[in-house]
């Protein structure tokens, strides 16, 4: 565990550029850190592989519904006992993965990839799903891939490997009775959910508009404990999951950018109930304690950066980052 103080688990991340040439042993500069926490500076942090005792978090999409270039849609690994174990599937989660893993994290290794959790059905946190069925099996996967999550998941994958049935018999790498292609689906309710060696999970149920179940999880680990929200409207949930946890990773919407649009009374009314606004969530935050706050899934609608840090550090003063795209913690 890191002395409360120390930020050194804060995070690297490489432009496209310089990741080629560093890959090719060509690059010079350091990774750098795109923002610093409240309350403390952020040393250099060297590409680094993570350790077997290690538990470290892992954003392998930072984004939402809105396309955008650099921020894949919702996705994050919890690395511990030098295994990932994977929360939402937006499209890019395999492509991300394999880009940590090149960078030095060998649990985030393709054909390791076998243990997921959803926290919902909606299009932006599992359009990546048959990705992470099909490429983890084409690559290696050598076990049965396992995922958690709200009843209607089952139908979901069926589906999927239905629609898949003919790539997966023309596969050459792909043998009919291998355990890659099993796809192991439990479908949760709130509590514990699954246990082994490393992690003990368990999920919480959290508001999102009309959603009857959607959940946030919490990760407990020997060293850590991280909490990782989902998308949700403020909800008492989540400081009760968290409760001076290490690590909360939770999504955030500006209101300020939202108003500027001068959205239609429904769009409004749905975004409140379905999402938690920067001032909503400095105010989570201030009651649930954790060490790092990490914003994710931000629908900035036109804010900056600065904007939504501003509008969280009105209510919470604990450290707080901007999560993009490959950064650990």
């Amino acid at each position: 565990m890191w002395p409360r103080g120390d930020v050194s688990m804060r995070y690297f991340r490489l432009t496209g550029s310089c990741l080629l040439w560093l890959l090719l042993g060509a690059c010079d500069s350091k990774p750098a850190a795109l923002a610093e926490p409240a309350g403390g500076t952020v040393p250099d942090v060297s590409l680094h592989s993570i350790a077997h005792d290690e538990v470290r978090v892992v954003l392998l999409g930072a984004g939402t519904p809105i396309p955008h270039p650099d921020r894949s849609r919702p996705a994050t690994a919890v690395i511990a006992g030098g295994r990932a174990y994977l929360v939402d599937l937006g499209s890019g989660v395999v492509q991300r993965a394999n880009e940590a893993n090149l960078l030095g994290i060998e649990a985030l290794d393709v054909s390791r990839l076998a243990i997921a959790f959803v926290t919902h059905l909606h299009s932006d946190h599992t359009t990546g799903y048959p990705d992470l069925i099909l490429t983890t099996a084409t690559l290696g996967r050598r076990e049965p891939l396992q995922v958690f999550g709200p009843p209607g998941l089952r139908s979901m994958t069926d589906h999927i490997l239905a629609a898949y049935e003919e790539d997966i018999r023309q596969r050459p790498a792909i043998q009919a009775d291998d355990p890659g292609t099993r796809v192991e689906v439990i479908e949760i309710a709130p509590g514990k959910v699954y246990e082994d060696l490393w992690v003990e999970v368990t999920a919480f149920r959290v508001a999102h508009g009309n959603w009857p179940q959607a959940f946030g999880y919490r990760f407990d680990t020997r060293k850590r404990s991280i909490v990782i929200s989902g998308d949700t409207a403020p909800s008492d949930s989540v400081v009760d999951a968290c409760t001076g946890c290490d690590v909360l990773v939770h999504e955030v919407y500006c209101a300020e950018g939202m108003q500027a649009l001068s959205p239609s009374p429904e769009f409004e009314a749905y975004n409140r109930a379905a999402h938690t606004s920067a001032v909503e969530l400095g105010q989570i935050a201030s009651r649930a304690r954790p060490r790092l706050l990490v914003l994710t899934h931000q629908l900035r609608y036109g804010c900056s950066a600065e904007t939504l840090l501003r509008d969280v550090r009105k209510n919470f003063s604990g450290d707080v980052v901007i999560g993009e795209d490959l950064e650990v913690y």
